[in-house]
């Protein structure tokens, strides 16, 4: 486990007070431990709202399938074609 070497402050209102106090006493947790792991469980939800991306699984398989199928590159064709047929240097 890390050190825990971190310190936050808040400011609450009396009624907030009360209800976090009653709250880590209904948890079994002291205030401190209660606060930490309540942030720490928001902030988690936080990050995943804003990094995943949820599709419906048809869009998804669509997305899968596009892949697979390569676009024609007639350019890059010739390319390779012309890099096969040179001779190289040994």
């Amino acid at each position: 486990m890390a050190t825990k070497t971190e310190r936050v402050e808040a400011r609450l209102s009396p009624r907030q007070r009360e209800r976090i106090d009653k709250a880590a006493a209904f948890e079994g947790q002291s205030l401190s431990s209660f606060i930490v792991t309540a942030a720490a469980e928001k902030a988690e939800q936080v990050i995943a709202a804003r990094t995943t991306t949820v599709l419906p699984s048809e869009y998804f398989d669509r997305l899968l399938s596009a892949i697979d199928q390569a676009d024609r590159a007639p350019r890059l064709e010739r390319a390779a074609r012309r890099a096969r047929q040179r001779r190289r240097i040994r």
